[in-house]
């Protein structure tokens, strides 16, 4: 996928295009990490590459069971740690792959919505959802979902940019096989000591 959104036909496909698009520079923040790198928290904030690409996939998994009416699990205080973080039993390629998989839900349950103006009812055992909400819509919640992405995506830049200076267009470069150029040099990797 390329550095912006290509042009889109409708509002479904905006939406879908650029959730897409986010979900995408998320992934570049994990391009060419190591499991441990994945796992580092070189901030002061607890926050991880990994951890954040599994809280994204969460998030928006359970978005479509609202939008779907399916009940929702409540979670413990240690899910909701652990949401942040990629255990020492998970890999960064699982949790990608997981990514991949609520992608690709996300975008069969929404193309079998008629109308993005479809109520999806607020939960109420949420305490910073609105309480004098009735409902939400799909298309509330499509964008709601591309904010979120947008945000952990910024959060996942500055994390990777600790843990070894990596910046985004460097690894876009990188990911998609750009030539290199005068102003720009796709990321490599540091060379490995013997």
């Amino acid at each position: 996928m390329a550095g912006s959104v290509p042009p889109v036909a409708d509002e479904r496909e905006g939406l879908l295009k650029y959730l897409e698009q986010q979900r995408h520079v998320l992934r570049i923040a994990a391009y060419g990490l190591t499991d441990e790198q994945a796992r580092a928290v070189p901030s002061r904030s607890s926050l991880s590459v990994g951890g954040l690409v599994k809280h994204v996939a969460d998030t928006e998994d359970g978005w479509i069971d609202i939008v779907l009416q399916l009940p929702q699990k409540e979670p413990t205080k240690q899910d909701y740690v652990d949401g942040f973080r990629l255990l020492e039993s998970e890999t960064l390629e699982g949790a990608l792959a997981r990514y991949d998989e609520v992608a690709r839900r996300t975008e069969e349950v929404i193309a079998g919505i008629a109308d993005l103006g479809q109520p999806v009812p607020i939960p109420k055992n949420v305490p910073w959802f609105p309480k004098d909400v009735d409902a939400w819509s799909v298309r509330w919640v499509l964008l709601h979902l591309i904010e979120e992405t947008a945000r952990h995506a910024g959060h996942a830049d500055i994390v990777r940019e600790h843990i070894d200076g990596a910046t985004a267009f460097p690894l876009m470069a990188a990911a998609e096989g750009w030539p290199e150029s005068p102003w720009m040099k796709p990321w490599k990797p540091e060379a490995q000591s013997v």
